[in-house]
């Protein structure tokens, strides 16, 4: 039997790759795009469905990267679509990667909070995992080790909770912690994640202040969440079924912090991908 494995990181393998072209240009970007994705999606879940324009050198149309999380849906794509209309007038050649280009190249990269929502949902179901918030607390900053606050470059150090004046203004570090466990009730699995996150600010009143708790506390689950998620494996059997299993390691306590914390200015929206340049395909 076959069987495949799903981490929730970005997919990184070549053969996991499909390369679309032959799109013609008499519809629009959107369209191909929603095409492109429902045929795709059909076959397992996509980590990736880029559309881009042919280059002014050849003819005009469109070509389409597509990236599964699943090296055996992704050539059970690749042969059943190759040669077909799919949506079009015009045969599409679909072929699988066969070289690394340099943007599939990055290890270990989780996923976002969004996309392991996704990949879990579409693999396990709505109903097919849990989540439950063990501890969620503001932290002081002592709770960092040494060298892991703020560097102190022309102003004094924050403290969690604590305004200090920095160049004749108010300002105060808020700084929260999440433990929390995700579940996989149907598989008799369980881990959990943790996260810690922080926001300097200026103080300009009590609703600013709120809006920040309230802010760093839906981050911090996220983040947790992602961190709960990486230690999981997603195992895809050839008849279609699914099994949960764990990386080996020790449980978590929201005093084993992460190596790292992090700054509210670094969670930015996840970057799209560079443009598939120099791949070669089979």
């Amino acid at each position: 039997m076959e069987v495949d494995i799903i981490e929730f990181k970005a997919p990184t393998e070549s053969n996991k790759a499909l390369f679309i072209w032959d799109l013609q240009a008499g519809y629009s970007h959107a369209y191909i795009y929603e095409r492109v994705f429902s045929a795709f999606s059909s076959f397992g879940p996509l980590f990736l469905v880029k559309v881009l324009p042919n280059s002014p050198s050849v003819s005009p149309g469109f070509y389409s990267l597509v990236k599964f999380y699943c090296s055996r849906h992704a050539l059970q794509a690749q042969r059943s679509t190759d040669g077909t209309l799919l949506f079009q007038s015009t045969p599409v050649k679909v072929r699988l990667s066969t070289r690394q280009a340099p943007f599939l190249q990055i290890e270990n990269q989780l996923l976002s909070h969004s996309r392991c929502l996704e990949l879990a949902n579409h693999c396990l179901g709505f109903n097919g995992w849990s989540t439950r918030i063990i501890n969620l607390k503001v932290l002081p900053s002592d709770s960092l080790e040494e060298g892991q606050g703020h560097e102190a470059t022309g102003r004094s150090q924050e403290v969690s909770g604590r305004s200090q004046e920095v160049s004749g203004r108010s300002q105060t570090t808020l700084r929260y912690g999440c433990l929390l466990e995700l579940s996989f009730p149907q598989h008799g699995v369980s881990t959990r994640g943790v996260a810690v996150i922080e926001e300097t600010f200026s103080l300009s009143g009590p609703a600013v202040c709120m809006q920040k708790h309230s802010k760093l506390q839906r981050w911090v689950r996220d983040k947790a969440l992602v961190h709960a998620f990486s230690s999981v494996l997603l195992i895809l059997l050839g008849d279609g079924r699914v099994m949960v299993e764990l990386r080996p390691g020790d449980q978590l306590r929201l005093e084993d912090q992460p190596d790292e914390v992090i700054k509210v200015n670094e969670l930015v929206t996840e970057p799209e991908e560079e443009e598939p340049a120099d791949l070669a395909f089979s």
